[in-house]
């Protein structure tokens, strides 16, 4: 065959491969709802529990941080109370009479207000009032994990099912080009050129074929059951399909500006430095305990006593009351230095665990970003050979269409053809994995909803 005919049978080929993918694409997506990667990452962000909870731990945080918690405003009291006595008497005098009294009736009733004030207690409310700010900050910053994280899960599983969905796609066109070699087998025996062997065998070639086609549909679904998980949606069992068809790799990645961006925006580094400074103002606050405290007191109270004997009938009481209160503890058995002392260990045990935090993120930066880069070496490589092993499935078939080439050979071919699809389908989403890492890692994951 000349190599324009060749050229002529390749395009044709190609064109009938694509023509049953776009028929099978266009059928699955026919009353489904199309979402694409922001669509998910919104939906997600709305309606997952685990960022619900994180948000009402945040709210916790904000609502933690007031100048009354940390002791900057006074207390106000205000007290009521009534009670009474009901007693009976009985009196006797040295001449031995007696004298009898029931239903004796006394009762009080008072009430104040009362008004405390710490004027000074050794800088704790001040220092109180800064680790309130910092566990307000931590409680966005958990947040904020929280969302990293699941934004990580949800791309992976985005891409996960487009890699699953291309799989399927490769394993249809094997059940094609399967079909393909039975009515070439079909047709050459009613042409008394082939055998009924060579049928039989084409068939268990398709039904192979087939079944593995099958088994990939509960693979895409699975998928696809994991993505709606990650989403919260009502109904978990929803079809639905991507807007994108294929897993692009971000090459563009350099490792310095990512050591950079990592060290500066990691959102555990963060958080441990954000310990680390909360275990300081602990310190403080132990260490306030050593100063001598002022605390002011005033209030006004009215009682009332009612009496049903006696000279009086009642007795009423206003008045004003006040009080300053200075103090200084002089010894308490050491605790004090104990408490300074384990304040002191923890201070040095954070910033030990964020020496240890850094470490081990840089480790896995470098190991990430040597995977990426293998990875994306290993696209170019399986791209080659991709194209390779087509031009040889071109020319096998025809060479199988003429009678020069067997079936056993015909189907090496393809499978080399299908496993150089697969393996690329592969490593581009392992290079798509080691990107979402990456990007994690640096705190950049958010760009993927920008």
């Amino acid at each position: 065959m000349s190599p324009v005919n060749q050229k002529k049978l390749k395009m044709k080929m190609r064109s009938i491969s694509l023509s049953i993918l776009l028929v099978t694409f266009a059928v699955s997506l026919k009353g489904q709802p199309v979402l694409g990667l922001k669509d998910c990452i919104s939906i997600s962000l709305e309606k997952n529990f685990s960022i619900k909870v994180a948000n009402n731990n945040e709210t916790i945080s904000d609502n933690n941080y007031t100048v009354g918690n940390a002791g900057y405003l006074p207390s106000l009291d205000l007290t009521g109370r009534y009670s009474g006595t009901r007693n009976a008497t009985i009196t006797t005098a040295n001449d031995g009479t007696q004298t009898n009294s029931s239903a004796i009736n006394a009762a009080s009733a008072n009430a104040g207000v009362t008004l405390g004030w710490t004027i000074f207690n050794g800088f704790n409310v001040h220092t109180t009032y800064k680790k309130l700010n910092e566990l307000k900050q931590l409680g966005e910053l958990n947040t904020q994990l929280s969302v990293e994280n699941l934004i990580t899960d949800l791309v992976a599983s985005y891409y996960t099912y487009i890699q699953q969905v291309q799989m399927m796609h490769t394993l249809e066109y094997a059940v094609s080009l399967s079909k393909e070699r039975l009515r070439i087998d079909e047709e050459r025996y009613l042409q008394g050129a082939g055998s009924k062997l060579q049928i039989l065998q084409s068939k268990v070639y398709l039904n192979n074929d087939s079944s593995r086609l099958s088994k990939q549909h509960e693979v895409v679904r699975a998928a696809q059951i994991k993505l709606n998980e990650l989403m919260a949606a009502d109904d978990l069992g929803a079809i639905f399909q991507t807007s994108d068809t294929s897993v692009i790799v971000n090459q563009q990645l350099i490792y310095d500006k990512l050591l950079q961006e990592t060290l500066g925006k990691n959102t555990s580094l963060v958080i441990a430095s954000k310990n680390k400074t909360i275990s300081e103002f602990d310190y403080k606050i132990v260490a306030s305990r050593t100063y001598p405290y002022f605390n002011l007191t005033t209030g006004y109270s009215s009682n009332l006593a009612m009496y049903s004997t006696g000279n009086n009938k009642s007795l009423m009481t206003n008045g004003l009351n006040y009080g300053v209160t200075m103090g200084f503890n002089i010894f308490d058995g050491f605790n004090q230095r104990r408490s300074l002392s384990n304040s002191a260990i923890d201070v040095k045990n954070k910033e030990l665990r964020y020496l240890e935090l850094e470490q081990g993120i840089k480790a896995d930066l470098i190991t990430l970003y040597s995977a990426y880069s293998n990875n994306l070496r290993l696209i170019k490589l399986e791209e080659q050979n991709l194209q390779t092993a087509a031009e040889n499935l071109d020319i096998a078939l025809e060479r199988y269409k003429l009678g020069s080439l067997a079936g056993i050979d015909l189907r090496e071919v393809q499978k080399s053809l299908l496993d150089a699809r697969e393996r690329l389908l592969l490593i581009q989403a392992q290079a798509k994995f080691g990107e979402i890492s990456l990007l994690l890692i640096s705190g950049n994951i958010m760009s993927y909803y920008q």
